[in-house]
């Protein structure tokens, strides 16, 4: 596939054709077709679903439905089993707070990682505080991944919860997630699994992995921004509780009584992200034309050029050098990552410093935070060339310091 061709596709590239833009994890940009469809709504049938009797409503309703169909193929779900929420942070929240609050006791074990995303742990966090439950971490093996036998280590009939990555957004390790998930049912547990950085990479069909919830954000996926999703099975959803009250997902309303919608109306209150949905659906057909088999050879062929040249350079400690997927995470020995990354900015590479919101990883490596570089499909082997020598340039002027 011809990767200038591609770019072309981007307006931002069209801008900036010598942009080498590798802070994909963080956001992947937009291709002209999601912004179009983003555009035709706005300029064409902008107006409210659902409740109006007229041709322009019934024409963004059933764009909006269209939108939840095309994303619920793309993912393996049930259209009914997919819920749009602001982003893959608001998905995994709404599961914390309706199935955790609802479901957890005292004395009960939730399990998750070091590795997390703090959206993934921070809300579970927050629910074993309040329901005097215990939050466990499986230990991570020296290389800092998950592995099934440190998950039976911790894994007891207490257990009912599991809140894990598919990918982790600092380390780019694949979790072992299908033996994971066999495991806690058998036990009786349910796992949430935070695929924001797992979903815009790899083909994930919920119904082979048999998770019980996904949460992805669209604007990870070349869609919007401001729009997320929440896979569920269905009949957790349906004995789930919402956490929004409002407009369109009640059903009845009385002094005295109140019932609600089906899943999955009953957990989108007030006028949706109608824009957002459509612009994600798009986006989820481009990439299936893109193809998971190019995307995920294409990050390998660069994170491994990205690596071979790395290794060449003095001082450079490489956190996740066997990962799978299309993130690096590294330090430049005596320069903080912020000021490193002034300098790629000087070089036009886009990239990330900190902790990516995620300090339990940045603790575990035993720093205040990494470099991280990250792939995706549209980037040229000459990004590459402009990130390594940004990594010189910077080693270069803060070793006159």
């Amino acid at each position: 596939m011809d990767i200038n061709r591609i770019r072309q596709e981007f307006q931002i590239f069209r801008n900036e054709p010598n942009l080498a833009y590798l802070d994909n994890a963080a956001m992947a940009l937009k291709p002209d077709r999601v912004i179009k469809a983003v555009d035709d709504y706005y300029l064409n049938y902008g107006v409210n679903v659902h409740r109006g009797v007229y041709r322009l409503s019934y024409m963004a309703t059933d764009k909006y439905e269209e939108a939840r169909n095309t994303i619920a193929k793309f993912i393996g779900a049930k259209f009914e089993e997919v819920v749009f929420t602001r982003g893959a942070s608001s998905a995994l929240n709404l599961v914390a707070l309706s199935y955790g609050m609802e479901n957890i006791n005292e004395g009960d074990e939730v399990i998750t990682t070091e590795l997390e995303h703090h959206s993934s742990h921070m809300p579970w966090f927050n629910v074993c505080k309040l329901k005097k439950a215990t939050l466990k971490y499986i230990p991570l093996n020296e290389e800092g991944r998950v592995t099934v036998e440190n998950f039976k280590k911790v894994l007891s009939n207490k257990t009912k919860v599991v809140a894990i990555n598919y990918v982790s957004n600092v380390m780019g390790y694949i979790t072992p997630i299908r033996e994971i998930i066999k495991l806690a049912h058998e036990v009786g547990a349910i796992v949430t699994l935070d695929g924001a950085q797992a979903v815009p990479h790899m083909k994930v069909d919920v119904k082979e992995l048999d998770c019980d919830f996904l949460s992805f954000s669209g604007h990870k996926l070349c869609g919007p921004t401001g729009i997320g999703v929440l896979y569920g099975k269905y009949d957790l959803l349906e004995k789930m509780n919402p956490i929004e009250f409002g407009g369109d997902m009640a059903d009845t309303v009385k002094k005295d009584s109140q019932t609600y919608k089906l899943p999955p109306y009953k957990f989108e209150t007030g006028t949706p992200n109608v824009a957002g949905a459509i612009g994600l659906a798009e986006a989820c057909k481009y990439i299936d034309e893109i193809g998971f088999d190019f995307i995920v050879k294409r990050e390998k062929e660069l994170r491994d050029k990205a690596i071979k040249e790395l290794e060449k350079i003095d001082d450079v400690i490489i956190y996740n050098k066997n990962a799978e997927t299309g993130i690096i995470s590294f330090n430049i020995n005596g320069i903080h990552p912020h000021d490193a990354a002034s300098v790629f900015d000087n070089n036009n590479v886009c990239i990330r410093a900190g902790h990516h919101c995620a300090q339990l990883i940045t603790s575990w490596l035993n720093t205040i935070g990494t470099i991280r570089a990250s792939f995706y499909f549209y980037n040229r082997d000459e990004d590459i060339d402009l990130f390594i020598k940004a990594v010189k340039d910077a080693k270069d002027f803060f070793g006159k310091f």
